[in-house]
């Protein structure tokens, strides 16, 4: 009996008229207990910036976590980056653009952080991630406290007009409500070397949703890591490993 046709295909290779988009945790990297303790591949760095190279710099990081961790991550590689799901853009140059916020911000996230502490003491194995312009609650290492942080989320998030909850894997962040993967990616697009180019996003998270949605609307390609449903994305590729040989074989 013939196997059945999967879903989605996988991503054809890219051609010099791409533009590459990489989602990080998740796509690149395995998830761990923390977000300090993964690694990237050194032969998958080495890959990306073979990439790079090929695509003239038209390849960019766009995660959720901040610059300065993804630079520590894949140095000595510097791309160029948006970080915190998009309110850090950093462009070929190296000039770092962020979104500015309310007087009051500042002010509303340190209370917010004080209580997530509290709850976190109360849930042990949930933790707290202080991300600056954002919060992130993980119940990884405590997956019987997912409704618990679920609730926790809603409840301090009512009133918030500027702030929206993004939920991920094991993960809910409190973040911007203008900033998402999406909005990113149209922003590089618009800046050399990506301006004019087919965009390629790869992603595996609900996060992702928005840069699946980006890349679609300029006529890219959208690209799932995993078997997630409902996806937009048009293309898929089963796991971190297919995504590190669809890189390798990219790279030469």
């Amino acid at each position: 009996m013939a196997e059945p046709l999967p879903l989605r295909p996988p991503p054809p290779l890219l051609d010099d008229a791409c533009a590459l988009f990489l989602d990080v945790d998740g796509t690149l990297i395995e998830f761990a207990a923390r977000p300090d303790a993964v690694q990237l591949l050194p032969d998958v760095r080495e890959a990306i910036g073979r990439i790079s190279d090929r695509l003239e710099g038209a390849v960019a990081l766009v995660s959720g976590r901040p610059l300065e961790q993804l630079d520590q991550l894949f140095a000595p590689l510097k791309l160029p980056a948006a970080g915190l799901h998009g309110h850090e853009l950093r462009a070929q140059d190296g000039h770092v653009i962020r979104d500015e916020h309310g007087d009051d911000t500042a002010d509303w996230l340190h209370a917010l952080h004080q209580q997530a502490m509290r709850f976190a003491h109360g849930h042990p194995g949930v933790l707290v991630e202080n991300k600056g312009v954002g919060l992130a609650l993980h119940w990884r290492g405590a997956p019987h406290a997912a409704n618990d942080v679920r609730a926790f989320a809603d409840r301090h998030i009512r009133g918030r007009a500027s702030y929206r909850l993004q939920p991920g894997d094991h993960v809910v962040e409190f973040v911007p409500v203008a900033t998402n993967k999406g909005r990113a990616v149209r922003r590089l697009m618009q800046y050399l070397p990506f301006r004019g180019r087919l965009p390629v996003f790869l992603g595996d998270d609900l996060t992702d949703e928005f840069g699946f949605d980006a890349a679609n609307g300029l006529h890219g390609w959208s690209v799932l890591i995993g078997e997630r449903e409902p996806s937009v994305a048009v293309f898929a590729l089963p796991d971190i490993r297919s995504v590190h040989a669809w890189l390798r074989e990219n790279a030469y």
